[in-house]
């Protein structure tokens, strides 16, 4: 059967669950991608958006477990990524 990967929050709740068998948690489903920055951002952008947008992008940065300034600078590299 195919597991979900839980969350844990401690170094004990991992060091437990290493010890198990996780042959079951290895499934497409389970995987994502992962880019990693490395240049330096040495520059700073001051940008005005309403109130009800920016909530909006909390709340999705928060979905997907980033800080909210690294989910837009993600999506602005997305859109200019697209040819």
């Amino acid at each position: 059967m195919k597991k979900t990967f839980p969350r844990v929050k401690t170094d004990e709740e991992i060091e437990a669950l290493l010890e198990d068998d996780l042959s079951e948690y290895l499934h497409p489903g389970n995987f994502q991608p992962v880019t990693f920055e490395f240049k330096p951002k040495d520059k700073s952008v001051n940008i005005r958006m309403s109130e009800e947008m920016l909530e909006a992008v909390k709340k999705v940065s928060q979905k997907e477990g980033i800080p909210y300034q690294r989910y837009i600078r993600q999506a602005i590299e997305r859109s200019l990524s697209v040819e």
